[in-house]
C-alpha cells in the first residue's frame, strides 16, 4: 500500500502536463521523485518585536547544483515547465507547513496566472477544502503574487481573487518598485499586504532619496488600506529607520534566516534595536528647486502685438495701457520678442521718429532675445536671469510660457521675490552653507522624539564674540568659522544616535541620544577653541583677541571667538511639543554664553571635573 504522502503528491503530479508527467529533464525528474522542500524565513512584527508570519521558499536537494532556486527557475524556463514548477511549489510549501503544524501566517509565493490555474485545479469553492487537507488553516494562508508582469487575463485573476478571498486566505503584493510592478496591479488586486523590494529599503538610514520613496509608498497604501511590509531589511540601523517610519512588518537576514523549521523568535540583535526606545536620526533630503514655482506667482496677463503690428499701434496701445512694463511680441501662440516699455516710448517721442518709423513694423525696435521661462521652470533658471550680465532681463522682465505657449509677463521685482521666498524656505529644510539639516528637519526630529518617549538631551550651540570676528575679517573666514563648529559636531556626534541642526547664522542645534553627550560636547569645545584660532591673524593670536565695534558702535577689544553650549535634559512625558525644547535650549544657550564654562545644563549642575574650554585656549595662546 502507498504512503499518504506518496498518495498525495500521486494525485498532485496527474494534474501537471504531459511535459511534467513524462519530462526526461533534472527538473521534471526532481519533481516526480518529490526532490523539493521548503525553507522557511521569517517576516517580524517591527511593533511588537514578534514573528508574525513565515516565507516558504523552495530548495532543492542539498548539496547539490539543483539546491538554489535560481537554478531551478532557470531549468523550468528551458524545460517548458513554469505553471508546473510553481504548482508543485504551492503544493511543496503547504505539506511542509502542515507537517510542521506551525502557528501563524504562512506566505506563498505564486504568479497571478498559476493562481488563476491552481484555483481552476481546485473547482469553484474547493480551494479552502485544498488548502485545509495539508492541515493548513486557510485563514492563516497568504498568496504573495510574483512576476508582476505575467498577468495575461485580468478579469480571470479577479475571480481567482475572489476566490481567494472567498475561502478567507489573503492576498500580497513582492517586490513593489522593482521596476516590474504598477500601481494599476495594485489597484485592479487590492491585495492586503504589499511587499516593498529591497532596493528602497537597502541602507535607508543613508539614503534621503529612498526615505522619500517609501514615505510616498506608505501615502499609497494609506489609500487602498493596504498593510506594507519591508523587504531586504539587512542592518541594526535599516531595521531602526523603518520601525521608527512606522512601517509594520519586515522580511531581511537581520531578523532571521531561512531555515527547514520555523522560528519561534527573531533574531537577538534584532529584538534588541526593536526593543531599543532610542530614535532613529533620518537622513534628511533638503527641499530642492521646486518646479512650477511661477505657478503661484502672479503673471501679468499682457495683450501681446504681432511682428507686424506698427509703432504707431505699439505706441496707442502703451499709452493706453500705463500700467504695462513691456509688450511680448507672438508670432501665432509662440512668443519671438519683446518691447521694454521705456526704451520704446524713448524712441517714439525723438524727432521724425513717428513720420520715420510710425508704420513700420515693430520688430525693428524690438528685443529678439528676450528671456522666455515656462511655468515649470526650477529656481536656478530664474536665479540665471538675476546673475545674468545682460541686466536688460531685470527692466524687461521675463516672457512666461506654458508649453511654449504665450501665458503673460513677469517683472523683475516678482522674480526678486520669488528667488527670495524659495531660497528661505529651502534653508529651512537644509542650510545652504553647512548642508546640515535646518529648522524643519530639527523640529520633526525633536517631536519624534518626544512622541516616541525616549529620554533624550537638546543643544544650542552659539559662538562667542563672533560678530567681531565676523566683521573684522569679512564673511568669507566668518562662514569658514561656521563651517568648522558644523565640522568639529558632526565628527564628535553619533551619526546613527544623535542629530545635528543649522538653524542658522552660528546657531546649532545637537540633539543627543548618546549617553556620553556631555564628554562629546565638551570635545566639540575644546576643539574648537584650538582650531578657530588658526582664523586670527598673528597678532591677535598674540593679544588673545581683535579690537572692534560692539552692537553700539564703540571700539573695545574682543577676545578670540570661543563655542558656548546651553543642554537641555528632556525626560519623557515632560513636553510635547517641539518649540517648547527649542524654547528650553535657547534659554539654557544665554546660561551657557555667559558662563565660563563653555558648556551649560539648564536647571542643574554638570557632573564631572570642571570644563577645561579657556584653559585649553589660554594654553594655545602661550604656546
Amino acid at each position: 500500500m502507498a504512503h499518504p504522502k506518496q498518495e498525495r503528491l500521486d494525485r498532485m503530479l496527474a494534474l501537471l502536463s504531459p511535459a511534467a508527467r513524462l519530462g526526461s529533464g533534472p527538473l521534471a525528474r526532481l519533481m516526480r521523485g518529490g526532490g523539493l522542500h521548503c525553507v522557511f524565513q521569517p517576516l517580524g512584527d517591527l511593533r511588537e518585536g514578534s514573528i508574525f508570519a513565515h516565507e516558504a521558499l523552495i530548495r532543492g536537494p542539498e548539496g547539490s547544483a539543483l539546491h538554489t532556486p535560481d537554478v531551478l527557475l532557470d531549468l523550468a524556463r528551458r524545460e517548458g515547465l513554469l505553471l508546473d514548477f510553481e504548482l508543485v511549489c504551492v503544493f511543496t510549501a503547504l505539506r511542509d507547513w502542515g507537517d510542521h503544524g506551525a502557528p501563524g501566517r504562512l506566505f506563498v509565493n505564486i504568479s497571478a496566472d498559476a493562481l488563476v490555474h491552481a484555483v481552476a485545479l481546485c473547482g469553484e469553492r474547493r480551494l479552502g477544502e485544498t488548502v485545509r487537507a495539508f492541515g493548513v488553516s486557510a485563514r492563516m494562508l497568504v498568496f504573495e503574487i510574483t512576476e508582476h508582469e505575467r498577468v495575461t487575463d485580468m478579469p480571470a485573476l479577479r475571480e481567482a481573487i475572489r476566490e481567494v478571498h472567498a475561502c478567507g486566505a489573503r492576498l500580497a503584493l513582492d517586490d513593489f518598485g522593482d521596476g516590474r510592478s504598477s500601481l494599476r496591479l495594485w489597484s485592479e488586486v487590492k491585495p492586503d499586504f504589499v511587499k516593498i523590494d529591497r532596493y528602497f529599503i537597502h541602507d535607508i538610514s543613508e539614503h534621503p532619496e529612498n526615505l522619500q520613496m517609501l514615505q510616498a509608498i506608505k501615502g499609497i497604501a494609506d489609500v487602498f488600506g493596504t498593510t506594507l511590509i519591508a523587504e531586504g531589511i539587512e542592518t541594526r540601523d535599516d531595521l531602526r529607520a523603518l520601525r521608527d517610519l512606522a512601517i509594520p512588518y519586515g522580511q531581511g537576514w537581520v531578523l532571521g534566516r531561512p531555515a527547514r523549521t520555523p522560528r519561534e523568535a527573531i533574531d537577538g540583535p534584532a529584538l534588541d534595536v526593536l526593543q531599543d526606545r532610542r530614535v532613529a536620526v533620518l537622513p534628511h533630503l533638503g527641499q530642492t528647486a521646486r518646479p512650477g514655482i511661477l505657478r503661484s506667482l502672479m503673471v501679468v496677463q499682457a495683450p501681446t502685438v504681432t511682428p507686424a503690428t506698427s509703432n504707431d499701434e505699439v505706441a496707442a496701445l502703451l499709452q493706453e495701457r500705463v500700467d504695462l512694463h513691456a509688450l511680448a511680441v507672438v508670432d501665432g501662440t509662440r512668443p519671438v520678442a519683446l518691447i521694454n516699455r521705456q526704451q520704446f516710448m524713448n524712441h517714439y517721442a525723438t524727432l521724425y521718429f513717428r513720420e520715420v518709423h510710425g508704420r513700420k513694423p515693430c520688430i525693428v525696435f524690438a528685443n529678439s532675445t528676450p528671456r522666455v521661462v515656462e511655468l515649470d521652470c526650477d529656481v536656478d533658471q530664474l536665479v540665471g536671469i538675476l546673475t545674468s550680465q545682460d541686466q536688460r532681463y531685470l527692466s524687461d522682465g521675463y516672457i512666461v510660457t506654458d508649453n511654449g505657449r504665450y501665458v503673460g509677463l513677469g517683472t523683475g521685482d516678482q522674480l526678486v521675490r520669488a528667488v527670495t521666498e524659495t531660497r528661505i524656505e529651502a534653508a529651512r529644510h537644509a542650510n545652504p552653507l553647512t548642508f546640515l539639516p535646518g529648522n524643519i528637519p530639527i523640529s520633526m526630529h525633536m517631536q519624534r522624539l518626544l512622541e516616541s518617549g525616549t529620554e533624550f538631551v537638546a543643544c544650542y550651540a552659539d559662538l562667542n564674540n563672533f560678530k567681531p570676528f565676523n566683521d573684522h575679517y569679512g564673511y568669507w573666514r566668518g562662514d569658514q568659522m561656521i563651517r568648522l563648529v558644523a565640522r568639529l559636531a558632526t565628527t564628535h556626534c553619533d551619526a546613527r544616535r544623535d542629530f545635528v541642526g543649522h538653524v542658522g547664522g552660528d546657531d546649532f542645534m545637537l540633539i543627543f541620544q548618546s549617553s556620553n553627550w556631555l564628554q562629546r560636547c565638551k570635545n566639540i569645545v575644546d576643539e574648537f577653541a584650538r582650531e578657530a584660532l588658526t582664523l586670527f591673524d598673528d597678532g591677535a593670536r598674540a593679544m588673545g583677541g581683535i579690537h572692534s565695534e560692539d552692537r553700539h558702535g564703540v571700539r573695545r577689544f574682543f577676545p578670540c571667538t570661543t563655542l558656548a553650549i546651553g543642554a537641555v535634559r528632556i525626560q519623557p512625558g515632560t513636553y510635547r511639543h517641539a518649540e517648547e525644547v527649542a524654547n528650553l535650549a535657547a534659554v539654557a544657550k544665554h546660561e551657557a554664553k555667559l558662563a565660563s564654562t563653555g558648556v551649560v545644563l539648564h536647571g542643574g549642575e554638570l557632573p564631572g571635573p570642571p570644563h577645561n574650554a579657556l584653559r585649553a585656549l589660554q594654553s594655545v595662546l602661550a604656546a
